[in-house]
């Protein structure tokens, strides 16, 4: 009789766990609905596409070593051109190769900034949420710390402490930013928790690890989803102006945010070498907020588009 139970249990858990999966098919088939009637949220996503794009194949564009590193001071300053698209720098370097370069630089650096961030910040935040009681109390309190410390200046302290360099920009960056995303998840673990799908994968002798990943992690991911689309603007954001203040990526590599840096001292004289870079920080952060906003009304149940 035992064996038929168990059999019976797993069977009932199989038949939860596919039906939870086809309910999150039709949900986010509706998510993907509302998304594309959002047009400035699509305008947003087109952008980040190209902007993917061209990243990726950027050493296909333009060479890397050869017209975004080399030196040639006999065309330096030159304007938008044939040859030059967007000119070129103090250097002689063609701004075009140089910015394409430096996408897939402020690209990965938020991307795996937030990342992290979403992954250390998402563990504590589900196990401060399911367990409550002094563990809860014990992380909240430590995430209350950093978060009375401004996420740039724990960023600068990181990296003046560690060093210049591509993996410690994105670790400092990622770090100063676990708080936020520990408090998003908390807050969706303490809705979610007590809900009778839940209830049912406790009653049939589910471990508490498969319950996290299995059930309430992938429920509370909506706001976790918004929140990073809009950090890995701000990942940008804060990329830039540490390379703006010599905390970032070490020159002569290309990056926004120092490219800017570079050419602050000509701007009265070649106006293209700071404004490329800034707009291309504009348009990316844009394009993130539009895709960001899109999601999070495409996310919420209560909007009926």
């Amino acid at each position: 009789m035992s064996n038929v139970a168990l059999k019976d249990d797993s069977k009932t858990e199989q038949q939860t766990v596919e039906n939870s999966r086809n309910k999150k098919r039709s949900q986010w088939r509706e998510v993907w609905r509302r998304l594309k009637r959002n047009k400035m949220a699509m305008v947003g996503l087109t952008i980040l596409i190209i902007l993917i794009l061209l990243a990726i194949f950027a050493n296909v564009i333009a060479d890397y070593d050869e017209v975004a590193i080399k030196q040639n001071t006999s065309i330096r300053l030159q304007g938008p051109s044939r040859n030059h698209l967007l000119g070129t720098d103090e250097y002689g370097r063609d701004m075009f190769a140089r910015m394409i370069h430096g996408a897939r630089v402020s690209l990965q650096v938020g991307i795996v900034a937030v990342s992290i961030s979403i992954l250390v910040g998402g563990i504590f935040g589900a196990i401060a949420g399911f367990y409550g009681g002094r563990l809860d109390n014990i992380i909240m309190r430590v995430m209350d710390i950093f978060l009375a410390i401004p996420s740039i200046l724990l960023a600068i302290a990181i990296v003046s402490a560690m060093g210049s360099s591509l993996f410690n920009l994105m670790v400092a960056i990622g770090v100063s930013s676990v708080p936020s995303y520990a408090r998003i998840v908390r807050a969706s673990v303490l809705t979610i928790k007590d809900q009778e799908f839940v209830e049912a994968a406790r009653a049939i002798g589910a471990s508490d690890v498969r319950i996290i990943l299995r059930h309430v992690i992938p429920n509370a991911l909506a706001p976790v989803i918004v929140q990073g689309t809009l950090g890995v603007a701000g990942a940008i954001l804060s990329t830039a102006g540490l390379s703006f203040i010599g905390l970032g990526i070490e020159r002569p590599a290309p990056e926004w945010g120092s490219m800017l840096a570079g050419g602050r001292k000509y701007i009265r004289d070649a106006w293209h070498i700071t404004t490329f870079p800034g707009l291309a920080i504009m348009i990316t952060i844009l394009a993130l907020n539009l895709l960001g906003d899109g999601l999070r009304d495409a996310l919420d149940p209560r909007l009926k588009q």
